[in-house]
């Protein structure tokens, strides 16, 4: 196989994890429901420590000379989030006869789907050098995901989406991981992408600090601030080790 079929393959996987969502369809509401802020915290726990042990780092190796740059976009992908909020709340939270959807899930998606067309140029990337390392990167990747796919998955729902529509949308986003790899593959040498690594490390970090951990933090049990502490760090721990088996 080429490094085409291996870029459209490793495509088509991570379409495939995006659908792992599709396990909470097989438990009951009510062990759904003391599972949901957990998966929360999980989420919250892949995006910063994604954000801060791979986006981050491996941005500043690509702005060498140039961490000011670097830091700018960082803050330009944290302030863009900001903005993009608050659009989307008083526009939802404004109108006679709109609910009040909370804008968290529409975040959470542009993010997740920026995230995913980032990670399809990446391994895109290591298939055009070497298609071991294009393997090894797609691992790396897809275990990345599969944690943040059920936390994304549960905080869709978390702000008021039904079970079909998360896992639709959840899909279509997967697909954005496709479309990167492709586009890395037709642009290859001639496209600078470097700047969407730290802007989505600073989307990540706001979701997960702004939005996420609040959210988690609103329990009034020390059992269950306890445990949803712990899954929070069951992320972070995740992202450490994907980092140190690199």
């Amino acid at each position: 196989m080429g490094v085409l079929g291996w870029i459209v393959t490793s495509g088509l996987i991570m379409c495939a994890i995006a659908m792992v969502g599709s396990l909470l369809f097989f438990i009951t509401e009510a062990t759904f429901r003391k599972l949901l802020l957990p998966l929360v915290a999980l989420s919250a726990g892949t995006l910063i420590g994604s954000a801060f042990l791979h986006l981050i780092p491996e941005g500043l190796e690509s702005f060498q000379g140039e961490s000011d740059v670097f830091f700018i976009w960082l803050l330009a992908g944290f302030l863009s989030f900001f903005a993009l909020e608050q659009i989307i709340h008083w526009h939802h939270c404004h109108q006679a006869d709109a609910e009040c959807k909370a804008p968290l899930g529409y975040l959470i998606l542009i993010g997740d789907g920026l995230h995913n067309f980032i990670g399809g140029l990446a391994v895109a990337g290591a298939f055009l050098i070497d298609i071991r390392l294009g393997m090894t990167t797609l691992l790396a990747a897809a275990a990345h995901e599969i944690p943040q796919e059920l936390g994304d998955f549960a905080v869709l729902l978390h702000a008021g989406w039904s079970r079909r529509a998360a896992l639709l949308l959840n899909l279509l986003s997967g697909l954005t991981f496709l479309f990167g790899g492709l586009l890395a593959y037709g642009l290859s040498k001639s496209l600078d992408i470097s700047f969407l690594v730290p802007f989505a490390a600073g989307n990540f970090i706001y979701i997960g600090a702004s939005d996420l951990i609040p959210e988690v933090n609103k329990h009034n049990h020390l059992g269950e601030n306890i445990k949803n502490f712990l899954a929070f760090v069951v992320g972070l721990v995740l992202m450490l080790l994907l980092r140190s088996g690199h």
